[in-house]
């Protein structure tokens, strides 16, 4: 028995409607039909999945520009969800604000803290012109807020789709510093929906996150590595993070990109003994990164 309800998937994101994170839930599952459930926060999110309240969730996992979204590793680390795919988005910032209104006429600017890292030329200009920056949890809650409450001198970084949405004006445009400006999603759930997932999604198994901790030995990671490299693993990422409560320690997150998964599973059993601690976070399909101008604004 099937175990999506409805003929529909949840899909829990980080934000609200017409946040990136809804961008890229849409470009996944294509024509397949997903319900969109907004989370105030990742902890939020990750808590609907451990409690079977959505079918999935996607999660920023790293930008960039700004690089990885360290918490989001330990949260995945720690629920015990799983992996099953990947979905890479051009992000595109724009400055947005209520109908009418000029850019000089903006002295407050709100947004997620990475959004704004990631737009800090075109900001700073309007930092030596007085205009505040402040740190919000969302890029589309920011938009939603200044609609709402029908606030004037006042925008917000965000998505086109979030601008369309709530029925506010882009003043400028791409404000991202990078135009080349990516971030990788991830899609997790409960292991006993990964399957069924993956089939609806019509994924193909070439991609895996894995976890692990060494014991203070030298040449350890090396080890690692060594063997990775001789079962042919296209190492694409690796991550360190402090072992909480054991100093100078570290938990290692890795992405592996394979062909053969027979291989693959056999450089898991070479590397299994000289780890510690070992978890596989998701074995999936390896995103492929869009076109520079290619983004998703359909409602």
């Amino acid at each position: 028995m099937t175990l999506i309800k409805e003929n529909k998937i949840s899909v829990a994101i980080q934000g609200g409607f017409g946040a990136f994170h809804e961008i890229a839930a849409k470009q996944f599952f294509g024509e397949i039909p997903i319900e969109i459930v907004p989370c105030e926060t990742f902890n939020d999110l990750f808590n609907k999945l451990s409690d079977k309240r959505v079918d999935c969730g996607i999660v920023a996992m790293e930008n960039s520009v700004a690089g990885s979204l360290l918490q989001n590793l330990t949260l995945l680390r720690e629920s015990g969800l799983l992996i099953m795919g990947e979905q890479y988005l051009r992000v595109v910032q724009n400055l947005i604000a209520l109908p009418g209104q000029t850019i000089d006429e903006i002295r407050e600017i709100h947004s997620h803290p990475i959004a704004i890292q990631q737009c800090q030329h075109f900001l700073n200009e309007l930092r030596r012109k007085g205009v505040r920056i402040i740190d919000s949890a969302d890029t589309a809650l920011s938009v939603k807020w200044i609609r709402e409450e029908n606030l004037t001198g006042i925008a917000a970084l965000g998505s086109e789709l979030a601008a369309r949405m709530y029925g506010v004006e882009i003043l400028k445009t791409e404000v991202e510093t990078n135009k080349r400006n990516f971030t990788r999603f991830q899609i997790i759930t409960e292991s006993n929906k990964v399957m069924e997932l993956e089939q609806i999604a019509n994924q193909t198994i070439n991609k895996s996150t894995l976890c692990f901790s060494l014991r203070h030995e030298e040449g350890q990671l090396s080890q690692v590595l060594s063997v990775l490299s001789f079962y042919h693993m296209n190492l694409t990422k690796i991550q360190s993070l402090p072992i909480v409560g054991i100093e100078w320690e570290y938990f290692f997150y890795i992405d592996l990109v394979f062909k053969d998964y027979n291989r693959y599973q056999q450089a898991l059993e070479a590397i299994k003994p000289l780890t510690a601690h070992f978890q596989i976070l998701g074995e999936y399909q390896h995103g492929q990164r869009p076109p520079e101008n290619k983004t998703l604004i359909e409602d």
